[in-house]
């Protein structure tokens, strides 16, 4: 009933406050229900008062009949005055005819307790008929009953107290109505304002992060679905205070990484510039080239880092342009890539073919950036084992290791070691791999014994599991 009258009333109370059209419909909705069961009460009310006078009625003048009160002889010797202290009046249907009392009423007022009804019965077409007739604004009940052969006793009564009972039930029942809708609608709005609390607070916590981008948790009450509710905004509000964190720390990270080759490549400008402007400061064909090596490897290094950074702040789902692929074959592509830059190691590579489904240019980013790291930790003459079975590719190095302390965080953004710190890189082509694997639904695990050489070992799953 509340969802047809939300629909019902819905273009009128779309500019109501929640709390409002809460109280609205409510109110609504025990007046319709209030309506109905004060109609059946009134209507079975009515029924029952009719159903005790008819048998009150029907048993009276049935022992009228037995008592021959139906013969002309003893219907003429009736007392009036009896038939007003008994609140009835008895009149006989004969022939089509209906015989009155003369001494009782007159023939204008008998006339109308003559109907069809009372003919059928005295014509034994019906053995008895009740009905209600209204004489003079005075409702009326009326009874007939078989009398003999063409003969029908006719009994009436005045409803006038049942009427006026009627009337009474309709006034306490309109005044109930009235006050039970009165006071669901005080119900209702205190309900859906004390209900809405939480509401509120959610509303002006919003408005507050939006106005002052303060994440302050809001306090929770109770168990029931508001309760959950707040818990889940203060969920979002501690994610998104999280990812503003990790975005500031990136910011801070970047700048901190990014202010060694600027500072480093304005410092080599500065030197080229003076010597272009005064002859005596001139640089020496040697110094002209160490300084033009140092140029281009920090442009290297912030082209590296820059690329790293695109692809860290990117957001976008797997979906973004998947497809699928032999992961042999990027590996392949990787190795061939690294080989051309990292000659003084040599690469072992086993490779089995596995299939899956994924973006081919962040995979190849993420093995070259395995192959890389390998490459500049293993000594001159050292060898780059790259293993691929199952799905699992390992890179195997034969450098110092890693330090126990330090495995924890070789995954993190801009996370460099002691002895990394002396060696170009940004500290981000391991956070890059990491991201491949999590984006892809795999893994990417490292060890490194005491003895020395490090493992890392890329695990996706197939096409088939994707």
């Amino acid at each position: 009933m509340i969802d047809v009258l939300h629909r019902s009333l819905q273009p009128f109370t779309q500019r109501m406050s929640l709390a409002l059209r809460v109280a609205v419909l409510t109110t609504m909705a025990v007046a319709a229900t209030l309506g109905v069961v004060s109609m059946i009460v009134f209507v079975v009310v009515r029924a029952e008062f009719e159903s005790s006078l008819d048998e009150s009625m029907l048993r009276r003048a049935q022992a009228a009949v037995d008592a021959g009160l139906a013969e002309p002889e003893q219907f003429n010797q009736i007392n009036p005055p009896l038939q007003r202290i008994a609140d009835v009046q008895i009149f006989v249907v004969s022939g089509g005819t209906l015989f009155t009392n003369p001494a009782n009423t007159d023939d204008q007022v008998a006339g109308a307790f003559k109907s069809y009804h009372e003919l059928e019965v005295s014509l034994g077409e019906a053995s008895q008929s009740m009905r209600t007739v209204n004489v003079k604004g005075t409702p009326y009940r009326v009874v007939a009953v078989e009398a003999g052969s063409g003969r029908a006793l006719v009994m009436t009564q005045s409803m006038e107290s049942i009427d006026y009972a009627l009337k009474r039930l309709k006034v306490i029942l309109l005044l109930c109505s009235a006050a039970g809708v009165a006071l669901a609608g005080i119900a209702g709005w205190a309900v859906a304002a004390n209900g809405l609390r939480p509401v509120r607070r959610l509303t002006a916590a919003t408005e507050r992060v939006a106005r002052t981008s303060e994440l302050t948790p809001i306090a929770v009450t109770g168990h029931d679905e508001l309760a959950r509710l707040t818990t889940s905004f203060n969920a979002m509000l501690q994610a998104l205070d999280a990812s503003q964190t990790r975005q500031r720390q990136l910011v801070a990270d970047a700048g901190h990484e990014l202010r060694t080759p600027l500072t480093s490549l304005r410092t080599n400008i500065e030197l080229i510039g003076q010597a272009a402007e005064n002859a005596e400061k001139s640089l020496t064909e040697e110094q002209r080239h160490e300084i033009m090596g140092d140029v281009r490897s920090q442009l290297e290094e912030l082209t590296t880092l820059v690329g790293d950074l695109v692809e860290l702040a990117r957001d976008e789902p797997i979906a973004r342009d998947p497809e699928p692929l032999d992961f042999s074959d990027v590996v392949t592509q990787a190795v061939d890539r690294v080989r051309m830059r990292a000659h003084h190691v040599t690469f072992d590579v086993q490779l089995e073919s596995w299939m899956v489904f994924g973006e081919p240019q962040l995979l190849e980013r993420a093995v070259t950036n395995l192959l890389d790291n390998a490459a500049k930790w293993s000594p001159p003459g050292g060898t780059v084992h790259v293993h691929l079975a199952g799905g699992a590719l390992t890179v195997t190095d034969q450098g110092p290791g890693i330090d126990a302390a330090d495995l924890p965080h070789i995954f993190d953004r801009f996370y460099r070691s002691s002895e990394a710190r002396t060696l170009p890189g940004s500290g981000l082509g391991l956070s890059i791999v990491k991201r491949a694997a999590e984006r892809h639904g795999g893994t990417v695990e490292v060890e490194s014994p005491p003895g020395g050489g490090t493992t890392f070992t890329l695990e996706l799953p197939s096409s088939d599991q994707a």
